[in-house]
């Protein structure tokens, strides 16, 4: 009987072990997500392109940008200076024979406003004074006066500066087309050739080292102040003196000139705009290096007639070269060309002139051979020293001018030697 009962307990042991699983789950789940954002981004950039690097497309299609507005420029200077008569050899030519002073107040109320726009530019940070190509402390004072005063004498012998040779040329003249000729090629071998030479090893070695030749900018240097403020100031007065001294001539502004001596004056500092601030590129994708496109010299440039037409030459000959690039002096003679020609037609006073004689001829070729080899050794002409490197207030440009008066003085000299001669 006990084993009968343990082995019931046995049986009855394992069926309690055995454990039946039944999971029943239910779940329910209930998400209700709201999510409400509100988002205000206000960005606002004042982004300057200059302020990043440029690609060399972009940089194209700049430079393509500076060399039209340039040749705008340019055409607007040859019209006004053509309709209003504006020369500075016509200006020392009425004071020598006529004693009259309307024309040489026209020239001083371009340098006036040239003066006044350069500086304003300058304050407002728009351009720097100092990347200027008549900023250079190497004042080569001997070459401006030796080559204004050569320049002087012979626009007298080709009757007028680069600037009214270029007028000419649009107005129908032959006589200018062959001083032109005469004029660039004497350039150019100043500028590279045989009397670069002689340029080089002679009068460009006598000089003087200043910071720089900009006089505001030395001045503020001397009193440790801040040069565009100075710059401003010395072009209210220098500037400012000149305006009001032309504007107080007797029937100056009846007589037409107000308008040849302001807009010629505009003329000068618009493409000191587009020169200094539209053609800047503070990183060129190639150099790397800051430079100022569409300028032969890779610096801050305004109007001059003496090197561009050695530029137009040598682009003209080496035309297939694709090294050969158009400049800003290139594209401002076209330009004053047209805006000649364009006045010429438009008041019907085109017309074509020649030489009158072989004395005629020889002197205006002279003429031409002086005024490009002074010009490149005065690093500028009547417009290229007279008014842009006046405008920026610098010691040379006032060497060259000196030397320029010299000159044209020299040479109405000459010309009363040949009449009485004669």
């Amino acid at each position: 009987m006990p084993l009968v009962y343990g082995v019931f307990l046995l049986c009855t042991t394992r069926h309690r072990h055995q454990t039946d699983y039944n999971y029943n789950y239910n779940y329910n789940y209930n998400y209700n997500y709201n999510y409400n954002y509100n988002y205000n981004y206000n960005y606002n950039y004042n982004y300057n392109y200059n302020d990043f690097p440029m690609n060399i497309d972009a940089i194209s299609h700049l430079q393509t940008q500076v060399l039209w507005a340039s040749f705008a420029v340019s055409i607007a200077f040859g019209w006004v200076s053509q309709r209003s008569h504006f020369c500075t050899m016509g200006a020392f030519s009425d004071i020598v024979n006529m004693g009259d002073w309307t024309r040489m107040r026209m020239w001083a109320l371009a340098v006036g406003v040239a003066i006044l726009g350069f500086y304003g530019l300058a304050f407002f940070e728009l351009i720097n004074p100092s990347d200027s190509i008549h900023a250079n402390g190497r004042v080569i004072w001997l070459s401006a006066l030796v080559g204004g005063a050569m320049f002087g004498f012979g626009m007298v012998l080709a009757s007028g500066c680069g600037s009214k040779t270029l007028l000419r040329i649009g107005a129908g003249s032959l006589k200018s087309l062959v001083v032109f000729v005469f004029m660039g090629l004497f350039a150019f071998m100043t500028l590279r050739g045989i009397t670069a030479v002689a340029r080089t090893y002679s009068v460009d070695l006598v000089n003087f080292q200043m910071d720089t030749a900009l006089l505001p900018h030395w001045l503020a240097s001397q009193l440790g102040a801040q040069a565009n403020t100075v710059g401003l100031l010395s072009a209210l007065v220098v500037g400012g003196g000149l305006v009001l001294w032309a504007l107080k001539g007797e029937g100056f502004i009846r007589s037409g000139s107000l308008f040849g001596g302001l807009g010629v004056g505009a003329c000068i500092v618009a493409i000191w705009w587009v020169s200094g601030h539209l053609g800047f590129v503070p990183e060129h994708p190639e150099t790397l290096e800051a430079t100022y496109l569409a300028t032969n010299s890779a610096s801050m440039e305004s109007l001059t007639f003496t090197a561009p037409l050695a530029y137009v030459i040598n682009w003209l000959i080496y035309f297939s070269d694709v090294s050969n690039v158009l400049s800003l002096g290139v594209v401002s003679v076209f330009g004053v060309v047209s805006g000649g020609a364009m006045y010429a037609w438009h008041s019907k006073t085109f017309r074509w002139d020649g030489f009158s004689s072989t004395q005629d001829t020889a002197l205006h070729m002279a003429g031409g051979a002086l005024m490009g080899v002074g010009g490149v050794t005065a690093m500028g002409c009547t417009i290229g020293q007279g008014l842009s490197g006046l405008s920026t207030l610098s010691l040379t440009s006032l060497f060259a001018v000196a030397g320029i008066a010299c000159g044209a003085l020299g040479g109405f000299k000459f010309q009363m030697w040949l009449l009485m001669r004669d």
